[in-house]
């Protein structure tokens, strides 16, 4: 996340093991990686730093009738950390932060209902979702805000969906805890992490 740390999630993307009934309407749409953004922020000293993680996968089960009945789950692969830095990227690997040998996922499972707001004929719809995210074999139960952006079929036929997630996660709630006192008594790297996540999934077959 940084000149020695740097995370996020989600964030957002997806597969899950919840028992909740499903209406006979909702799909299964899949996270299409090549139009889909897992980043992240982090302050470092006097400025923010960006990154995002290139390798990711997840499902959406998901009926814009009945949004509470969603369930959502998501993988990242840690080693695709990606800061546009090599040495800050092997940092971030290593383990003073994800220890990606050790820890090579972070995975995020809903556990509750999704809560969406608004009219499904005025898009966007905003909302919340409850799940377990974890990083380093750490759990947390996190809620992620969350938007609906709405679906509809691409020029070759294929339903697509579009949703985004964003958190604000403590690090080292994490195990993520390194960090550098400065000769101004503040430290090197903040301890809040922004995660963002646009999502473009397909509905599976």
């Amino acid at each position: 996340m940084f000149n020695s740390l740097q995370t996020t999630i989600a964030c957002v993307a997806i597969a899950g093991t919840l028992h909740w009934p499903v209406s006979a309407s909702a799909e299964t749409f899949k996270i299409d990686p090549e139009h889909t953004s897992v980043g992240f922020k982090v302050r470092h000293l006097f400025t923010t730093v960006s990154g995002r993680f290139d390798k990711f996968d997840g499902d959406i089960v998901f009926d814009s009738a009945k949004p509470h009945e969603t369930k959502v789950t998501g993988t990242i692969e840690v080693a695709s950390v990606n800061t546009n830095l090599e040495e800050r990227d092997k940092d971030l690997r290593s383990p003073r932060f994800f220890d990606a040998a050790k820890y090579p996922r972070i995975t995020f499972t809903s556990d509750g209902p999704l809560t969406l707001s608004g009219d499904p004929k005025s898009l966007p719809m905003t909302g919340q979702l409850r799940g377990k995210l974890t990083i380093r074999d750490v759990e947390r139960t996190v809620t992620l805000d969350v938007k609906y952006i709405g679906q509809g079929k691409d020029p070759w036929g294929n339903t697509k969906a579009g949703f985004s997630a964003t958190i604000r996660i403590n690090r080292k709630d994490f195990g993520l805890s390194w960090n550098e006192t400065l000769e101004t008594g503040g430290v090197l790297v903040g301890d809040d992490v922004d995660i963002d996540i646009q999502a473009e999934a397909s509905v599976q077959p």
